[in-house]
């Protein structure tokens, strides 16, 4: 039997008690009647009903979440063929260097990032022409670049741990090899996948220094609003806000949490009685 410590336990609480009671704190603040964080006034939705016709904010929050969903499936598609010639296809020409360029934004600077992504759309602006100017579209080129290295971790590590051997059994009994991908690979691949996808989504739902570089008029998104508000105080939209974003989380993993069990459930079941 484990022996508890006292000291360890009450350290686990103070640490978990750092990470989450300030957002506890955001959330009982979204429902104070008041506008000062140091006066409670009674319980209130106001600022759920302010927050409901402040057009400006759920605009960018709105774009916010087209700029990740399209950018994270834009990195999950070359992520998950750059990890994969990586995993599988051995020793090639540049194998080095492609790797080294994949593996750039993990360690870069966000800053440098942005900045280096600046310079290219301006460069592809005077040289082709394209893109007119920035906007959501540049902001979800500027996201993909960055979130492909991540899928790309994520997709080789899955692949370093699954040997090819289903693969090449499919192979050998007349598969062609882009039906032993769709068939072995793929299935295999989907946590990963899922992994990958949702990865890339948060970073994209969270940056603010690259979309400062690449974005333009009319597409800011919520946490280039969110950081330039807090320049001039805090308001409590935003803590009305912040709390509608941590129940859509908070929902979104009870429902895997409770898919999972019942996944799990009716893997270790039984099986019916023959008849």
């Amino acid at each position: 039997m484990i022996r508890r410590s006292p000291s360890l336990l009450a350290w686990l609480i103070a640490c978990y008690a750092f990470l989450y009671a300030p957002i506890g704190f955001l959330v009982a603040l979204s429902f104070n009647d008041s506008r000062l964080v140091t006066a409670w006034d009674g319980f209130s939705l106001r600022w759920y009903a302010t927050l409901w016709h402040d057009e400006p904010l759920i605009n960018a929050a709105l774009l916010s979440l087209r700029i990740a969903a399209l950018s994270a499936t834009l990195a999950l598609i070359v992520g998950t063929l750059a990890g994969y010639a990586l995993a599988r296809f051995g020793r090639f020409p540049g194998r080095g260097a492609f790797a080294a360029t994949l593996a750039a934004p993990l360690v870069l600077p966000e800053v440098i990032t942005g900045l280096s992504l600046l310079l290219l759309f301006v460069a592809l602006q005077q040289t082709i022409g394209w893109p007119a100017g920035r906007g959501a579209g540049t902001v979800t080129l500027a996201h993909a670049s960055v979130s492909v290295a991540y899928v790309a971790v994520v997709v080789r590590a899955r692949l370093a741990g699954t040997p090819p051997d289903l693969e090449n059994a499919a192979m050998d009994l007349y598969a062609p090899p882009w039906q032993a991908f769709m068939r072995i690979t793929l299935p295999l691949l989907a946590p990963a996948l899922v992994s990958g996808w949702l990865l890339a989504f948060t970073l994209s739902l969270d940056d603010v220094v690259v979309a400062s570089f690449t974005s333009g008029p009319g597409a800011s998104t919520l946490p280039m609003v969110v950081f330039s508000s807090t320049k001039q105080g805090t308001t409590p939209e935003l803590y009305a806000l912040a709390t509608v974003i941590v129940a859509a989380v908070a929902a979104i993993l009870l429902g895997v949490w409770r898919a999972q069990r019942g996944l799990a459930a009716a893997t270790i079941a039984p099986p019916p009685p023959l008849r």
